[in-house]
Order: structure tokens, then sequence, then C-alpha cells
């Protein structure tokens, strides 16, 4: 099974095969957690939101069409964030989760632990759409081309959202050192 592209395991899904579906969570469950959890810094809630997006993959695996699942599974992510952000906006605007900043330590030295704050901090007062742009390709190291079909946009369209989202991130992030 583990010889199987993502494509050809979800196929089996979609036909009823869900016994298969342990192989496509081994190797996207940390990827959809480190997405969401870069996008609202709370490891519990992103724990919940990467279930879900497993369930919703079970439980509408017939939709699959064969297309890339790597694509698929993003935007089934995306779906689930955002219906999330929406009931949330309210109360987690601008907040910092601590323990992001214990994780990333590991990371760094001590000397960049104020730069990684700084960053973090200008990260999160981005437009959730561009903090995911930049999440998406800067963490996930997912390339624009993906991102387009993610997003339902054009490569080039990505290219330029991309910049103008990393030139605010850089304004944000000079106007509070």
């Amino acid at each position: 099974m583990k010889h199987l592209t993502d494509e050809e395991l979800m196929l089996q899904v979609s036909n009823g095969n869900l016994d298969v579906l342990t192989v496509l969570f081994d190797r996207y469950h940390l990827r959809i957690f480190n997405f969401f959890n870069k996008m609202i810094q709370n490891k519990m809630v992103s724990e919940d939101l990467t279930q879900d997006v497993f369930y919703k993959i079970m439980k509408y695996r017939t939709s699959y069409k064969n297309g890339n699942f790597a694509s698929w599974i993003y935007t089934v992510a995306r779906n689930i964030f955002s219906t999330h952000y929406q009931k949330q906006k309210k109360e987690s605007a601008n907040m910092l989760n601590e323990d992001v900043l214990k994780d990333d330590e590991k990371l760094v030295t001590e000397n960049n632990k104020d730069e990684l704050y700084h960053l973090q901090k200008a990260l999160l007062k981005l437009n959730h759409s561009d903090r995911e742009l930049i999440i998406m390709n800067r963490y996930q190291e997912i390339k624009y081309q993906q991102i387009a079909e993610i997003i339902g946009s054009s490569e080039g369209a990505v290219k330029v959202k991309m910049h103008r989202a990393l030139k605010k991130l850089k304004e944000i992030y000079f106007q509070n050192i």
C-alpha cells in the first residue's frame, strides 16, 4: 500500500476501502496540523481541525474526482479553517499563543528569540488570506502552481499575491522593531 500514489490511495478510499485512509493519514496529518498551527497558533484547536479534515475526507470521499490529492486535501483544510475563523473571529483577533514560541525555541538561539517573536506577531497581523499564502509557501513548502489549484487562481496571480503579502509582512515587522 505504501508504494501507491496519494491519488491511487484516495481512489480506493472513494470506492469504499476506508482502511487505506490510514496510509494517507500517516502521510498528511503532520502537514495539515502544522498548516493549522501556523495559521491560528493553538495546538489543541489545530489537532481538532486536523481531525475534522480527515473526518470530512472520509465523509465526502465520493466527491474526490481523481485530481491532485494534495490540492484536494488542502482545499478541505482551507474550508475548515475558514469556517473556524469566522466562528472565532471576534475572540481570537491578534492573539499570540506562547506555546508556539516554546516549540520554536529549540530551533533558534537566544539572540533570534525576539526576532522570531516579532515575526510571528507580524504574521498574525496580516489578513487571513495573506497569512495563509505565506504559510502554505514558506512553511509548508507548497509550490505556486499547487497553491493556485488550492485557492482557485492562476499561478501568476498567486505569485503577485505572495509578493504583496510578503511586502505587507515586511512593513508590519519593521514597524514593530
